[in-house]
């Protein structure tokens, strides 16, 4: 027995004292509405009801029932409007997380925007790499999340791929004088093979093992053999080592510069950072993960200079001004 769906039907009758009008505003049969009263009169073990030649009064057991019955209703209300809620993504949490190095203003903006647009979930989000990130989206303890590509995404679900070029971070005593004056914190491009036998501090190859490859065999590819490749999370140890001449290590535009550093483009940009959120396949029509995929990409796009993978594919093909570095690509 629905056991709120009766008592919905006991306090009607309470309300309108009469079967006939009660089973009418219930858009039942009295016959059946008295039924149903009948079996939830025999489940409680309680008779709830007198019958007059007016109606029906309650019995003082009936009296009792009443009072605790309408709180059970409003909770049951409640209940049913928050789990609407969580359906439709207005309410509840979503396990999120995002790479380290993200950015802190791609971060602020990601959390922002998702909060303006869903104000009833609570996003839990953490920083991890990717190995971790797929790991815990198919141990199904991570709801969404953002990771950088290549990594083996079979199983999951993708937003699209957005991607922005890396340079390089120097000690900026190697800046010349035909570096951007109007960007005094950009070099002159450089090529990879340039910087050969400087050391390569990098990423822990456990916290995103294919794209750690892949990138050393860009490296590989164009000419740049590293003295040692020197593994750095830590902003500060990765800092340091940049600073004290010996190492280099890649970053997008935007990376905070630490002082007596320069940031420089590579030539020909053969090294793109690419980005999409990421979920279980199973979950695509979930309306807050689509909704956290939806913010991933505008803020994305509009904060983190990133534009979709093909869209850089094509426009290799014809030189033309940066819009966000003011070089020519």
């Amino acid at each position: 027995m629905d056991l709120v769906k009766h008592v919905r039907y006991f306090v009607t009758v309470t309300e309108e004292r009469h079967f006939g009008r009660a089973a009418a505003r219930l858009g039942l049969a009295q016959p059946s509405l008295s039924q149903r009263i009948q079996r939830l009169e025999r489940e409680l073990g309680v008779r709830l009801f007198d019958r007059t030649s007016r109606g029906v009064e309650l019995t003082e057991g009936g009296r009792l029932l009443l009072a605790e019955a309408r709180p059970l209703i409003a909770q049951a209300d409640a209940l049913l409007g928050v789990a609407a809620r969580v359906r439709s993504g207005a309410a509840g949490v979503l396990r999120a997380a995002v790479p380290p190095e993200l950015g802190s203003a791609v971060v602020a903006a990601l959390v922002g925007g998702f909060r303006e647009r869903s104000p009833g979930v609570r996003l839990a989000l953490r920083e991890l790499g990717a190995g971790l990130q797929l790991a815990e989206l198919r141990a199904e303890t991570l709801d969404v999340g953002v990771v950088r590509h290549p990594v083996d995404v079979a199983g999951l679900g993708l937003g699209e791929v957005l991607c922005r070029p890396y340079g390089v971070l120097l000690p900026r005593a190697r800046e010349s004088d035909d570096g951007d004056h109007a960007h005094p914190d950009v070099g002159p491009p450089v090529w990879l093979a340039s910087l050969s036998g400087l050391d390569l501090v990098l990423f822990p190859q456990q916290s995103a093992p294919a794209l750690h490859a892949e990138t050393l065999a860009v490296c590989r590819r164009h000419g740049f053999e590293p003295g040692s490749v020197i593994a750095g999370q830590d902003p500060e140890f990765v800092d340091g080592m940049v600073m004290s001449g010996t190492a280099v290590t890649f970053a997008s535009r935007d990376r905070k510069l630490p002082p007596g550093t320069i940031w420089h483009p590579l030539e020909g940009e053969p090294l793109l950072e690419q980005v999409s959120a990421a979920w279980q396949r199973g979950r695509q029509d979930d309306p807050v993960v689509r909704l956290f995929a939806e913010v991933v990409e505008s803020v994305l796009t509009e904060q983190g200079g990133m534009v979709p993978v093909m869209e850089t594919a094509t426009a290799r093909h014809t030189a033309r001004p940066h819009p966000a570095y003011g070089y020519t690509v």
